[in-house]
C-alpha cells in the first residue's frame, strides 16, 4: 500500500500540473484573437505594414445622439466619420463608419478596436468590427503616423 501511495501522489501532482499547463496554454491561444489573425492574413496577402493604409471601423448605435457624440470624439482623434440611419436593426438603427489611415499592426488595430468597443458599450451600442480599405498608401485620410 505504501508503494502505491508513493506512485499515486507524484502521478496526481503531474496530472494537476498538466491541467494547469493546458489552461494557461489555452489562455494564450485566446489572446491570439481575430484581429491578430486578420492582420497576419492581410500581411501574407501582400499588404505592406510599413505604409499607412485605410482601416474602416464600424459601430452600431441605438440613437442619433449617441452616434453624434461618438462622431465628435472620433473626429477629434483624427478619424473621418459618417453616420447613417439603417432600417434593418430595431435595437441599433444608426451605423457609424470611422476611417483612419494607420500602419497595419496588431497593436494599432487592437488599440482602435478596443477603444471603439468600450465607447460603443458606454453608449449602448456594439462594435461591429473593422475591415481594410485600399491596400495602397493613402494621403487623403487622417493618419496616426
Amino acid at each position: 500500500m505504501d508503494l502505491f501511495l508513493l506512485f499515486l501522489i507524484p502521478a496526481a501532482g503531474l496530472a494537476i500540473w498538466r491541467v494547469v499547463y493546458q489552461v494557461r496554454r489555452a489562455a494564450r491561444v485566446a489572446r491570439d484573437d481575430w484581429d491578430t489573425k486578420f492582420v497576419e492574413r492581410l500581411r501574407r496577402s501582400g499588404v505592406d505594414p510599413f505604409r499607412p493604409m485605410e482601416i474602416d471601423f464600424f459601430v452600431a448605435l441605438p440613437t442619433r445622439e449617441a452616434a453624434e457624440r461618438l462622431q465628435l470624439k472620433l473626429q477629434r482623434d483624427g478619424y473621418a466619420v459618417d453616420v447613417r440611419e439603417i432600417g434593418d436593426s430595431p435595437d441599433h438603427p444608426f451605423s457609424l463608419h470611422a476611417l483612419k489611415a494607420m500602419h497595419l499592426t496588431v497593436d494599432n488595430v487592437r488599440a482602435s478596436a478596443t477603444m471603439l468597443r468600450e465607447q460603443a458599450i458606454e453608449l449602448g451600442g456594439r462594435f461591429d468590427g473593422w475591415a481594410p480599405g485600399r491596400k495602397e498608401s493613402v494621403s487623403d485620410a487622417p493618419s496616426d503616423v
